[in-house]
């Protein structure tokens, strides 16, 4: 049967392309069940990317799961012994961020489950490379090794809590996050060295191999050093290997995946398209011998991707999300001295958008809780957000810069004289209730949140609540109210963010422009 490409989307056409590559490297296509029992992701939802499964109860009165995650599936219905190569093409069900529905998610993927060596662990990764070619001749594929990153952190502090911390900020390139951990965690910031150097280790294999040699032989961990030069090798001498970065800031959930872990880029889509690795203490927590390394392919994400023959146009400027306000005018002027002026945007008008070609800068002014928003999504390369919306929101962006202004704190605050009675469940009035939730879950305190988004000083005054939550600069609004701050929680200024994405294509302008703010 002869099929008419012209009737298919790219997305169907990327689809069967994909088909064709795994099956000509010896993957056999894998057909998940519709359903599956709930048990399975039940035991394993810290594995998923939304713990939040779609269940029914089928004739036979069994909990039954509409399919959230394929390998579960593949490893649940594959045991121990012959090495199985398999491919997929499935839609899953999960919560989209940021909302409170369910979406179909289209995936493509390969999994490799046995005795799986480092040359089918380059096989994955050369497999990972030619798949996101097929989207788009502009990608990146970012390598890492979670093994070389555990020694660092092991190294630093024994401390599983706050190596999760660490690693987030490693996750953010967060590294005056990782400076305030040592501080607050007691460790001394010298020990921290390794860890930083590979945070700040990023760049092609040839040129960050040979340091990374000298990092993990310090670290006791030259293993895990040769395995990701044994992978990166299988692609060393193919047009693929230009498009391959070692980066630490690729991190995943270590207590599944070990080895080398990856994720990829296409130019023009703001977050991460293709995300992968060995995944070994998954195998483990499902009573598995065997090794295993894999990726999905999200085509969900490629709807607005053109055919893979057009070459896609990186826009050559920096695009800059300022919040609006005080706060945006001073980070402006900050910009201005680095060397990123455009006079345009001090003319009267009225105007939000503002653009100086010479400088390679355009700027707009957006609303400061939507600053982080514009970033994520791709509408601006980098933006300026208070710490206060970082923690709330937690897009996934990287934290560049604690640019040291806007200093405030976040704090909790009570009618003065409040006694707090631990025998009933406090209530707290905030807008920000991801970081209350968080700051009185980590005390063990019931507490009964209620979300307003102004006047949040009045609350406690008319007996709505017992305390605030909310950002202190002076006090002066607490004292004209007869409030007073009971309890600090955390630090907040403005930080530089930036698009996961834009940093792989515009990283040099990022990088030099990140550098300059850090001299005035």
């Amino acid at each position: 049967m002869n099929i008419d490409n012209s009737v298919l989307s790219n997305a169907e056409r990327l689809t069967f392309s994909l088909r064709e590559l795994y099956s000509r490297y010896g993957y056999r296509p894998y057909r998940m069940s519709k359903f599956e029992d709930y048990d399975l992701y039940s035991r394993n939802k810290d594995f998923l990317i939304s713990d939040q499964v779609i269940t029914f109860t089928d004739i036979g009165g069994r909990l039954k799961a509409l399919k959230p995650d394929v390998t579960l599936s593949i490893i649940k219905n594959n045991a121990d012994g012959e090495t199985k190569k398999l491919y997929y093409n499935e839609n899953v069900y999960r919560v989209a961020k940021g909302t409170d529905s369910y979406k179909e998610i289209m995936q493509a993927g390969v999994e490799c489950i046995g005795e799986v060596d480092e040359a089918l662990v380059g096989e994955s990764l050369m497999l990972a490379a030619a798949s996101l070619k097929l989207i788009s001749p502009g990608y990146v594929l970012d390598v890492s090794s979670l093994d070389i990153l555990n020694a660092a952190l092991e190294k630093l502090t024994d401390s599983r809590s706050v190596q999760d911390q660490l690693v987030k900020c490693v996750g953010e390139k967060n590294l005056h996050g990782i400076l305030a951990l040592c501080e607050e965690n007691g460790l001394e910031p010298q020990r921290a060295d390794d860890l930083i150097a590979l945070l700040t280790l990023a760049g092609s294999p040839n040129a960050v191999l040979p340091r990374l040699e000298e990092i993990s032989a310090r670290l006791g961990c030259e293993a895990a050093a040769k395995q990701l030069r044994d992978v990166l090798s299988v692609l060393n001498h193919s047009d693929d290997f230009k498009h391959i970065q070692i980066d630490f800031s690729v991190v995943s959930d270590r207590s599944y995946y070990n080895g080398v872990i990856f994720k990829g880029f296409i130019s023009g889509v703001p977050d991460s398209v293709l995300s992968g690795g060995c995944y070994d203490k998954l195998m483990r927590r499902m009573k598995r011998k065997s090794r295993a390394v894999g990726f999905a392919v999200y085509l969900d994400k490629l709807e607005r991707v053109d055919a893979a023959d057009q070459a896609p146009q990186t826009d050559p400027m920096l695009n800059v999300a300022l919040p609006k306000g005080r706060l945006g005018e001073k980070v402006y002027a900050m910009f201005e001295a680095a060397g990123y002026p455009c006079p345009s945007i001090r003319e009267p008008n009225r105007k939000l958008i503002f653009e100086n070609p010479e400088a390679g800068v355009r700027y707009f002014w957006v609303k400061p809780s939507d600053v982080a928003i514009y970033v994520e999504r791709g509408a601006a390369d980098i933006g300026v957000a208070g710490k206060d919306i970082l923690l709330e929101y937690e897009p996934d962006i990287y934290e560049l810069l604690d640019l040291d202004i806007g200093k405030c704190r976040m704090a909790v605050a009570a009618p003065k004289g409040f006694e707090d009675d631990p025998n009933r469940t406090l209530q707290v009035a905030t807008k920000f209730s991801r970081i209350a939730a968080d700051h009185y879950a980590s005390k063990g305190r019931d507490i009964d949140i209620v979300h307003l988004n102004g006047s949040i000083e009045i609350a406690p005054i008319l007996g709505l609540t017992d305390v605030i939550v909310d950002i202190v600069e002076t006090g002066a609004t607490l004292k004209e109210n007869n409030l007073e701050v009971v309890e600090s929680i955390v630090p907040i200024s403005a930080r530089l963010i930036a698009n996961k994405s834009s940093y792989k294509f515009k990283g040099e302008s990022i990088r030099r422009l990140a550098e300059e703010l850090k001299k005035n």
